[in-house]
Parts: structure tokens; sequence; C-alpha cells
């Protein structure tokens, strides 16, 4: 049977308690979910395995409804689309694989099986990487949570003020992804971009520019990440980024 080769300090940071700055919530039935957004898992892969020391694959991607629905107060017509997704997650001579599954509500049929795909894929992902102990949100399935612990804000943010959002993300359009992001998750989405091998931070620059017509003239884009939909294409670079390491 293969052996693992997990170093000592990955077997720590493994086994450490889950820093519960790290946990999001969000309302569902009546009850309050705890839960690692998939940008979170894959920082969390990255700084315990490295870079290029694991390795993620969608292995099976189905679309499960589709249908026409309502969207927003405005009652604008749309749709809404179901995917359900498997990922296998490799470290080594390990392999864990995960099932999950994914919503997109558009106007644009494209863009909501687009949002349904990537949700389904993230689902899994983080389900496969739970697998592999606390800092992937194992210490969540526990109802008392007696592995997630407080803890300072992060150093990372280097004492920076928080990047304040300029753009018309109060709009009610959650379902277009512009609500706006909390200062804590956008600090946290900064430094794990930051932590970047320099090729690919500057492509991760330059495709965000493009993709959100940042201007040119604009020094920077740290103050243009506000947005739930700017996390999301985020999350997915990254997962692209993995791909390409692989």
């Amino acid at each position: 049977m293969a052996t693992t080769a997990f170093s000592p300090e990955q077997i720590a940071a493994l086994s450490a308690p889950l820093d519960r700055a790290k946990v999001q919530t969000r309302s569902q039935a009546g009850r309050s979910l705890a839960y690692l957004e998939g940008w979170q898992a894959i920082a969390e892969a990255n700084r315990i395995f490295g870079f290029d020391g694991w390795q993620r694959e969608t292995i099976a991607v189905q679309c499960v409804a589709e249908r026409e629905r309502t969207l927003g107060s405005s009652n604008r017509a749309g749709w809404g689309v179901t995917y359900t997704a498997r990922v296998r997650i490799r470290v080594g001579d390990v392999i864990r694989e995960g099932s999950g599954a994914g919503h997109g509500i558009d106007a644009d049929l494209g863009q909501a099986h687009e949002s349904a795909i990537k949700e389904a894929e993230t689902d899994a992902m983080k389900r496969a990487l739970m697998t592999f102990g606390n800092p992937f949100g194992l210490a969540l399935y526990d109802k008392q949570q007696r592995e997630v612990t407080s803890s300072t804000a992060p150093t990372s943010a280097r004492h920076s003020p928080a990047p304040q959002c300029n753009s018309a993300a109060a709009e009610p359009m959650a379902e277009m992804g512009l609500e706006p992001l909390d200062p804590a998750t956008i600090q946290q989405i900064l430094a794990t971009v930051r932590g970047l091998p320099r090729p690919a931070l500057e492509g991760f620059t330059k495709a965000f520019r493009k993709r959100f017509q940042v201007p040119p003239d604009a020094p920077s884009i740290a103050d243009r990440i506000c947005q739930r939909r700017h996390r999301d294409w985020i999350e997915t670079f990254l997962v692209q980024q993995q791909q390409v390491v692989d």
C-alpha cells in the first residue's frame, strides 16, 4: 500500500483547528449554515500542499434541471439551471473525490449554465478537500464546532485600509452578482492573490482588467475587487491556474 508523503509541517497544518475568521455563514431553510468559500479552500490547498503539490480534476458534470423563471422584484424573464458535478483531488498518492450541486439564475441562458457549472464544481471540490482535515471545513461538520477557534485579524492585510467599492454594488441585484463583499473577505482575497507567483499575478491583473474593463490609467485593481461577481471570477481564475500548474 502506498504511503502518504505529507511532511510533519503539513500534518500539523491539516490537524490544526479551523480559523473562525475564514468561516462564512448563510441562511438556508430557516437555519444558519457555516461554510468555507471556494477560493478560501483553494488558498488553503496552495498554502499546505504547495502551488504545484496538488491536482484537481472534474470527472463528471451533468445538467439536471433547466427552466424558465422570473428574476427579482421586477419579475423579469430569466432562467434557472442546476448542475451536479464530481471532482477528484490528488495529493501525491492520496486521491479523494467529492460530489456537489450548483444553481445558476440569470436573464441569459448561457450565463445561467456557466454559473451553475462553476458552483457545482466548486461545491464538489470543497467536499473532496474537506476529507483532508479541519482547514478545509471538516471541523464545521461537528455541530459543536469544537475544532473552530477565533484568532486575530490576518497579518497579510498589512494594516492597509479596506478597499471601498465605488460602483453600483448597492443595487438589489443579487442574481447578477453585484452585492458588495465585506471588508474582511476583500482583504482575504487580496492576500491570496498577492501570494501568487509573479507570472501568475501579472496574468491575473491583466485578465481582471480586461474582464471588468478597468481603465488603463487606474494604478491598481485592488479597489475594484468589491462585489460577489469579482470574487466568483477570481475563484475560477485560481482553479484554472491550478490546472495549468498541474
